[in-house]
């Protein structure tokens, strides 16, 4: 892999790539191991240090990767140092309303998989991909690469021009560049955006009771609460807290001493895991749910973020852009072996089929579950109590719900399986 960080002019390739995140890195390793030839595009300066990442207190942004993402990580060979470094099984899922009795708790052994899920700060997935990127010939990382304009080029090819004057011309733009994606905005293409009304609170904290594996969220007046559990070389007394919560009591909350604020996350959760001592600092940022009126356009894909963003309520987010990578280089390499145009629309538009109906379900699901559990109404709290009461119960209702959260979900690209 060069970097070329320092070239100007033109530069071609078979596939532009902007959005050096975990899922713009992901299918850069997926097209890299194949042949083909990637331009990666990113804003910032320089890679992770691999030597600095998952050392000492856990990063702040973490993902719940699912073991059908730990799958396409072990095929891209980045599993094993991630797992070497630091990652978070968990066996178990405790989902409450804070407001009633209605509890459902989920197992390994339910879902007939040896975890649900582990939980990995970014930095790690990220290191271990750009460790891999960096045995790639075929893939050049653009390193201060800010884009300017989208182009049409000669013939179909689109053409990516950089704010220091660097062009890149490629038969297929991707557009990994996250939830506000400049370059899907210099396509044209429209998104459709619900303000969720909260905003994350996000920390880490020390509990005095282990957290034994379980993943646990509860449903409070003013919004969801997950404690998530990391394993911080070897001890299971840390939790990666995400807090959805109103804007006012977010401010509130970031307002409090680590004291008032631990305490107030331990009353929270029922002190289920004993004194809560905050050990990060809190951050707070809004959520609003997107997905693109469209996927693709001639010479032009959208991946990840640029293409949706979801509440982290069930933590499907990074796990939707790994699988909308792993199906959009599935595509491209079988567009490739039979001569096709990678930027060709109507060949895109079979990941866009793939994936459009996926993301929107979830999108719908995640909606769904925030307007239940929002809903004050005696009515519906009731109803809500019952219905956990009632799921956790049946075993098939379980089945299925476990499926969605295990990523086990219509038809997985090879790389996955």
């Amino acid at each position: 892999m060069s970097t070329g960080a320092e070239k100007r002019g033109e530069a071609h390739a078979e596939v532009v790539i902007v959005g050096a995140g975990m899922v713009g890195a992901a299918l850069a390793c997926l097209l890299g191991e194949a042949g083909v030839e990637v331009a990666l595009v990113d804003a910032r300066e320089a890679l992770l240090d691999p030597e600095a990442v998952g050392r000492g207190q856990p990063a702040m942004r973490v993902s719940a990767l699912t073991p059908v993402s730990q799958r396409l990580l072990e095929r891209l060979g980045a599993w094993e140092w991630m797992a070497a470094r630091r990652v978070s099984p968990y066996r178990h899922m405790q989902v409450w309303d804070a407001e009633g009795s209605g509890e459902v708790s989920f197992s390994a052994d339910q879902a007939g998989v040896p975890i649900l899920g582990h939980i990995v700060e970014n930095d790690v997935t990220l290191a271990a991909l750009e460790r891999r990127l960096r045995a790639l010939p075929s893939v050049q990382l653009v390193l201060g690469g800010r884009v300017a304009g989208l182009e049409a080029a000669e013939g179909e090819a689109r053409r990516v021009r950089l704010a220091d004057g660097r062009c890149l011309v490629a038969p297929l733009v991707v557009a990994a560049d996250g939830a506000r994606s400049p370059l899907r905005e210099l396509a044209g293409i429209e998104t459709r955006e619900r303000d969720t009304g909260h905003r994350a609170v996000v920390t880490t904290v020390r509990v005095a009771r282990a957290h034994g594996e379980v993943a646990r969220q509860a449903f409070l007046p003013t919004g969801p609460l997950a404690f998530l559990p990391l394993c911080l070389e070897g001890e299971s007394h840390y939790c990666s807290i995400v807090w959805s919560t109103s804007p006012e009591e977010a401010e509130r909350l970031q307002g409090l001493s680590p004291e008032a604020l631990g305490q107030a996350l331990a009353a929270a959760i029922d002190h289920r895991l004993g004194e809560v001592t905050v050990v990060e600092r809190t951050v707070a940022f809004p959520l609003v749910q997107r997905h693109a009126e469209r996927y693709v356009l001639p010479g032009l894909a959208l991946v990840g973020d640029a293409a949706h963003s979801i509440h982290p309520l069930a933590g499907q987010g990074v796990n939707l852009g790994l699988m909308d990578a792993a199906v959009l280089a599935e595509e491209l390499l079988a567009a490739r072996r039979r001569g096709v145009g990678l930027g060709n629309e109507r060949w895109l538009g079979r990941y866009a089929r793939r994936r459009r109906a996926d993301n929107a379900g979830m999108l719908a699901l995640m909606d769904g579950f925030r307007l239940l559990f929002g809903a004050r109404h005696p009515a519906l709290a009731l109803a809500r109590n019952l219905g956990m009461s009632g799921v956790d119960r049946l075993t098939p209702v379980k089945r299925l719900l476990l499926q969605q959260a295990t990523g086990h979900r219509g038809r997985l690209p090879l790389s996955c399986r």
